[in-house]
């Protein structure tokens, strides 16, 4: 943990129309372009060591979805995952799209439905722990279908919400990462300077409560909208990434969607838990540029 940790990408507030979102951005260079979409409760600062490490090969675009980091909350208050397809979508599309396209835990859900719906805009595919449908009761999911209830959400929220910034930062790294070593001083500092900055947000709470209730109400779709149903059918390259030690996202998963989208590579981390971007950037780089490698130049610059 010597080395210092390299500092979070500039921001930049756009317009897709009627939404504005905030985007981080490495510097102009590659000729083809990645988007990069957070999990719950994240944000685009969750990429910026994988940006750092990817900056060569392409250039980075990390989102923060409606209502996270700096984005402001969505006129309607939707949180849904396909209310934030249709901000990626948008973000793509101002860009110029098709892009390369990333997704971690709730962003890995969001980036299969834009993947499956918008396929002319997704040159290639990588997941970590997308957050996929999976019925089987456990602890850490459990907490995210509790605080998703009515009501229940809510009063949750604000208990949690009246502890200490730090307790609640080390709360969230503790369910997210396998060894708590792995987290840099500095990037701990700057989770809570963060924390503390969303809680004056009057819309901060309901945000990770709408947002929770999508995850859930996902987890209960049927039909050809189902995620298992629209993964089937991708045609983008994909990288799937999973952890070993991930709480959140079983590694039972890992072999249904190496079994599920049709074109597809696993790789499995013994030592990474929920956020292998954020623990490994090195090692999830090293894979990724292996996709990007095959589907280099398949697509072509964006704006």
């Amino acid at each position: 943990m010597g080395v210092e940790p390299i500092p979070h990408w500039p921001g930049e507030l756009i317009d897709t129309g009627d939404l504005r979102i905030n985007v981080r951005v490495t510097p102009e260079g590659p000729r083809e372009t990645a988007v990069f979409v957070h999990g719950l409760a994240g944000s685009a600062t969750n990429w910026t060591d994988l940006m750092g490490e990817l900056a060569g090969e392409v250039r980075g675009v990390a989102v923060d979805l409606p209502g996270a980091g700096y984005s402001p909350a969505p006129l309607d208050g939707d949180y849904s995952v396909d209310g934030h397809a249709r901000a990626v979508v948008r973000l793509v599309e101002h860009l110029g799209g098709p892009v390369h396209l990333f997704g971690n835990s709730m962003g890995g859900a969001v980036s299969v439905r834009v993947a499956a719906t918008r396929p002319d805009l997704v040159g290639s595919l990588t997941l970590i722990s997308p957050a996929l449908p999976d019925l089987l009761p456990r602890y850490g999911p459990a907490r995210i279908a509790m605080s998703a209830a009515p009501r229940i959400g809510e009063l949750a929220i604000r208990w949690f919400g009246a502890l200490p910034p730090e307790r609640r930062v080390l709360a969230s790294l503790t369910m997210c990462y396998a060894d708590l070593s792995m987290v840099h001083p500095e990037r701990f500092r700057e989770a809570v300077e963060e924390l503390r900055r969303r809680d004056g947000l009057p819309y901060s709470g309901a945000a990770v409560v709408g947002c929770a209730r999508a995850i859930v109400r996902e987890y209960f779709r049927f039909g050809p909208d189902n995620l298992w149903t629209q993964a089937a059918r991708i045609a983008a390259p994909t990288l799937l990434v999973y952890g070993l030690r991930d709480r959140l996202v079983h590694a039972r998963m890992a072999h249904r969607a190496a079994r599920t989208f049709p074109d597809a590579r696993l790789v499995l981390l013994p030592r990474a838990g929920h956020v292998a971007q954020m623990e490994f950037p090195g090692v999830v780089a090293r894979e990724a540029r292996r996709l990007l490698g095959q589907t280099h130049g398949s697509i072509r610059r964006t704006a």
